[in-house]
């Protein structure tokens, strides 16, 4: 394909291991995907005759979505496994489920699991394409892929802006892709966060770290908020809702502390009134809904890169 980037990867399993040049490159791709999406005729036919399957053992509704557009916005054949009413639910462990996949010849296996590390597991044993849609605390790859692409497309670069991570860091594979893509291109990376929700040995990642989302705030030219992921918590590490929204939560008070022309990020889905205010997700400076856009293009780049390695059988 000669407008695919070179990306040398068989597989997508996270941000960690890519170099700059080869996220720029996923990022230009996803720019042409862009201009694909926007037209009437939105078909292209660099997975014609492929098989693409989206395992997801946890219940997904804008990536799984995006990863089904994008695969047939490619011309792959597209299918979405329902992991609640299959096998696994039956006692069937994750190397059977592999090895059952295997044997439908795939070409690509998007896959989503609740632990870290399933997913590269799975790319260890099967022979097709893998891309990590999520796994459990560890990356989200594609992700932060969009998100750069976002970020990019708003502010012409990456290199020095400062990005303000904001919530529940501790359970979020979003903000551990983030830190690792935009750190990679240069951004500078502030974490806001009560001590209860920071990940343990955060100091190693190389970032700010503000428990005081007023001081953290101050100058930035991104505020990614992440949502309070209460379903991965075992213990009490927020006093209450009312509380965290208080002093942790986004409103048009604390934005105003931001650069005059910061951006607001959420990867969704969003606790509006608990980690941002309605007005502000709806606001001005908000391009949540442009990130959900992003993430059709972004997807349909990385499918594209990895079509590059697929044998042709």
């Amino acid at each position: 394909m000669a407008d695919a980037p070179s990306f040398p990867h068989q597989h997508l399993l996270g941000i960690q291991g890519l170099s700059p040049l080869e996220i720029s490159a996923l990022l230009d791709l996803a720019e042409e995907e862009i201009a694909v999406s926007r037209q009437i005729e939105k078909k292209k036919q660099t997975l014609r005759g492929r098989t693409q399957i989206n395992l997801f053992f946890e219940a997904s509704t804008r990536t799984q979505s995006s990863f089904e557009l994008a695969g047939k916005r490619l011309g792959a054949d597209v299918m979405n496994m329902a992991v609640a009413v299959s096998s696994v639910k039956k006692g069937e462990t994750l190397i059977d489920t592999a090895m059952t996949l295997n044997a439908m010849r795939p070409d690509i296996l998007v896959v989503r699991h609740h632990s870290a590390g399933a997913v590269e597991l799975l790319a260890q044993k099967v022979e097709c394409s893998v891309i990590n849609a999520g796994d459990g605390a560890h990356e989200h790859p594609t992700q932060a892929l969009l998100d750069a692409l976002t970020i990019r497309r708003h502010k012409g670069r990456l290199q020095g802006l400062k990005v303000a991570i904001c919530g529940d860091i501790r359970h979020s594979r979003v903000a551990r892709s983030n830190i690792i893509l935009l750190q990679a291109m240069g951004a500078q990376i502030r974490l806001i966060a009560p001590s209860t929700l920071l990940p343990t040995a955060i100091d190693r990642f190389g970032v700010d770290i503000f428990n005081d989302m007023r001081q953290g705030l101050v100058g930035v030219d991104v505020v990614m908020m992440l949502r309070l992921q209460r379903e991965r918590m075992s213990a009490a590490y927020v006093p209450s809702i009312r509380e965290y929204f208080r002093y942790y939560g986004l409103d048009v008070e604390k934005l105003a502390l931001a650069a005059p022309d910061a951006l607001v990020m959420h990867p969704g889905p969003m606790n509006r009134g608990v980690e941002i205010d309605p007005l502000v997700a709806d606001g001005p400076q908000s391009v949540i809904r442009e990130q959900v856009e992003m993430g059709v293009a972004v997807r349909m780049a990385v499918l594209e890169a990895l079509a590059q390695h697929l044998p042709n059988r």
